[in-house]
């Protein structure tokens, strides 16, 4: 029997590959702009850390993180999102003491849940986390950075920024017993997974996709009531800016993310071009993270974007380059006895011409099929050297993505008939 990828988690393969390589290309740019930096730490972590940064009883440690005990006895988890991390590596390696820290990072995480169109058990996010800044205005840069991002992409148009406040900790305690006294009448009404929240997550009830109950959640207590009056003034802070920049958004008092560890500013990129799987990006603040997970007291926000989704939306947009996949410039035709010649063409090409992406043709085959060979790579041009060009000391040159004579050209002069090209 033929062995299998484990199921949800898949092969990128090219050309696939050139279209991640673009988005991951294209966001890291516009991240340098904005002078954030790289870190990577490791992919599995030891299981307290999601426990006690996501929290106990989040869907993602109740039923998703793929965890196991070591030889040792350490229980492990393979990393189910990247802020918890992120946040441990900063603090165990000193760099948020008495520090400012832009950073971002990549890879894979893993949940185990179902399979389905953007969501795989195994995905990949770039996450983004900035420390040390306590007032408004990192919030708003962020989001008017990935404005700038959407725009690149040239999918604005289909995203839209929800934004809201969750207070502070002791605002959400308050805000939860009277959303609890609320519902309790309610009780009976609920879904299943509100039923079971009601008694551990009561808030993440707020998100719930069941019609009926977001028909009983309509009269529910707001948050927006319970939150302090410097909680309040950072988010109107946060709109101002925002409105300042000309970026659009909308308060959505129902928005308050899938992990424990967030306060005051959260928010979400949506597009209604995925269907039910419409978040692409999603953040907020994490000021009480630091010293949950062993540091000492701090400031913090980021937000992870869920790679999938933008790639899905990217194609269902039709805005990925024509020239993606296309990863040759020039193919070399060698045919008869010159091998010598076509490696020694190749390799001056490459030194002489930096970035210059060449193809040369290696093994058997006639001149009409390395051609078809040629044209089918992308390649602007085939490079033709055969014995009758050897012994006349001249290179072919067919132009195979423009209507040209093809041409011959002595070897000394070569390079400089094709930097011009190239360059």
């Amino acid at each position: 029997m033929k062995i299998k990828s484990v199921r949800g988690m898949n092969d990128i393969s090219p050309p696939e590959t050139a279209s991640w390589q673009y988005l991951e290309e294209t966001i890291v740019d516009v991240l340098s702009t904005y002078a954030f930096q790289e870190i990577r730490f490791p992919i599995l972590e030891h299981s307290e850390l999601f426990r006690r940064s996501i929290g106990n009883v989040t869907d993602i440690v109740e039923k998703e993180m793929y965890s196991f005990d070591d030889r040792n006895g350490d229980n492990l988890s393979l990393r189910p999102e990247g802020t918890a991390g992120c946040v441990r590596a900063c603090v165990q390696q000193g760099l948020l003491h008495n520090q400012t820290q832009r950073l971002w990072y990549k890879g894979p995480m893993f949940r185990h849940e179902r399979p389905q169109k953007g969501r795989q058990r195994e995905f990949h996010q770039i996450g983004v986390e900035a420390f040390g800044f306590e007032g408004p205005e990192l919030d708003a840069e962020l989001l008017i950075m990935m404005d700038r991002l959407w725009s690149r992409l040239r999918i604005d148009g289909a995203m839209t920024l929800e934004i809201n406040s969750l207070g502070q900790a002791s605002d959400r305690a308050r805000y939860r017993v009277a959303l609890v006294d609320y519902l309790e009448d309610y009780r009976e009404q609920l879904d299943d997974d509100s039923q079971r929240r009601l008694t551990t997550n009561p808030m993440r009830i707020l998100d719930s996709k069941n019609i009926d109950t977001q028909k009983i959640l309509a009269d529910a207590p707001r948050l927006a009531e319970f939150i302090d009056d410097t909680s309040r003034v950072h988010f109107d802070r946060v709109c101002g800016l925002l409105s300042a920049a000309g970026v659009e958004y909308k308060i959505n008092d129902s928005l308050v993310r899938g992990l424990d560890y967030y306060s005051k500013t959260v928010f979400e990129w949506v597009t209604n071009k995925l269907g039910a799987q419409g978040t692409v990006c999603g953040g907020g603040r994490f000021d009480d993270l630091i010293e949950q997970i062993g540091g000492k007291p701090g400031f913090a926000i980021g937000l992870a974007l869920g790679m999938e989704r933008l790639l899905l939306l990217v194609k269902a947009m039709d805005v990925l380059p024509d020239s993606l996949g296309k990863n040759v410039d020039v193919y070399l035709v060698a045919v008869g006895n010159v091998s010598e010649e076509a490696f020694l063409i190749s390799e001056q090409l490459r030194s002489e011409i930096p970035g210059l992406r060449v193809e040369q043709h290696c093994g058997s085959g006639g001149f009409r099929s390395q051609l078809k060979k040629a044209d089918r790579s992308g390649a602007r041009l085939a490079l033709i050297i055969g014995e009758d060009e050897r012994s006349k000391d001249v290179v072919g040159v067919k132009f195979l993505r423009e209507h040209r004579e093809q041409e011959q050209v002595d070897r000394k002069r070569l390079m400089d008939f094709m930097q011009p090209i190239f360059i």
